[in-house]
């Protein structure tokens, strides 16, 4: 399909800067086939059912953005280094966006904050880098802590997090570490409107699927069938399995909180006849107008940006007539968007 049948303006001053305070008093746009209803996240037990299943992603933001010196020598000045993780390739070797990538040759040594010593051990075409970290019994990911920062995108105060970022770009579920980029539908909860889903009868799961900085980068061919998608972990447990299973059995509905639940969900489906089993593996799954659905029935998620490949899911799930009338509701109606913004409840 052609990505500017995707494209819409935004006014920047709709591009939430920080989150809603309280989480739950964010606003939520709840779309239908009948129309467009206007309400706020701690109304959310009132538009579901009892007996239905929310699914979370219970991944947890690592600091992943570094900060650091590559060494001179040879005739060559020491550079600062800038890099961000994108994804763990097991053995201390990190997929990573770096700049100025011009600056640097294969086994180049990088020392960052906290301690940390990199070699580059790889530059590829499409401008990623691969770092091999030493491994001198030193705790990786308490080093990360110690030097790296959050990882904001860069339509959030040109990436520059602080101290706040710390605690407002995890979500209230995360306990697996690996992200690089937050579950950002999940960040409306607040453990007063759990209570109040559980009162409601309306369930929760969760599975893990550590995003990347790639899921939310805008397309930048002309041709969706020109992209290629970032490769993602995730792993199904056993037990959100079961309780999908009982909650199709039963009636119920599934409602993913994100589009990076449903993509894991979406891609255990597809590779089993239509079926949630449990599930490791990786994901590269491109969702657009077309896709056959088969996980998911109702998807509580934020507000994405033009030409991305979430409003390319969020059109395939609920119709991309009906989003476009959707995302023109909420400018009109002055809703934030992106990772800190607002959030809208989609049927299939």
């Amino acid at each position: 399909m052609r990505v500017d049948l995707f494209d819409f303006a935004l006014p920047d001053e709709l591009i939430a800067q920080r989150p809603a305070s309280p989480r739950d008093s964010a606003r939520l746009l709840d779309v239908t086939a009948s129309g467009l209803g206007d309400h706020v996240v701690r109304e959310l037990p009132k538009l579901l059912r009892p007996g239905d299943l929310m699914v979370f992603n219970d991944t947890r933001v690592i600091p992943a953005r570094l900060n650091g010196v590559r060494a001179g020598g040879d005739g060559r000045r020491d550079v600062a280094i800038e890099a961000l993780l994108i994804r763990d390739l097991g053995e201390g070797r990190w997929l990573c966006f770096g700049r100025p990538i011009k600056r640097l040759r294969i086994a180049d040594t990088i020392s960052f904050a906290g301690g940390l010593q990199a070699a580059v051990d790889a530059i590829n075409p499409d401008g990623s880098i691969v770092l091999a970290f030493a491994r001198s019994g030193m705790d990786f990911l308490a080093a990360l802590e110690s030097g790296g920062a959050v990882p904001l995108p860069p339509y959030i105060r040109g990436g520059v997090a602080d101290q706040r970022d710390r605690a407002d770009y995890q979500t209230l579920f995360a306990r697996v570490d690996g992200s690089v980029a937050a579950p950002t539908a999940g960040l409306h909860f607040t453990p007063e409107l759990m209570a109040a889903l559980t009162e409601a009868g309306v369930g929760s799961a969760s599975v893990t699927l550590h995003v990347g900085a790639g899921t939310f980068q805008p397309v930048r061919v002309e041709d969706t069938d020109q992209h290629t998608m970032h490769a993602e972990w995730g792993e199904v447990p056993q037990a959100t399995a079961a309780a999908i299973a009982r909650t199709r059995q039963s009636g119920g509905r599934i409602v993913s909180i994100g589009t990076t639940a449903l993509r894991l969900l979406e891609t255990v489906a597809r590779d089993h006849d239509g079926a949630i089993e449990a599930w490791t593996g990786e994901t590269d799954i491109f969702i657009t107008p077309g896709f056959r659905f088969r996980a998911i029935d109702l998807l509580l998620t934020n507000f994405h940006l033009p030409r991305s490949t979430l409003f390319m899911l969020v059109a395939a799930f609920a119709g991309l007539e009906r989003m476009k009338a959707a995302y023109a509701h909420a400018i009109e109606r002055r809703y934030r968007f992106y990772s800190y913004g607002d959030c809208c409840l989609l049927q299939r």
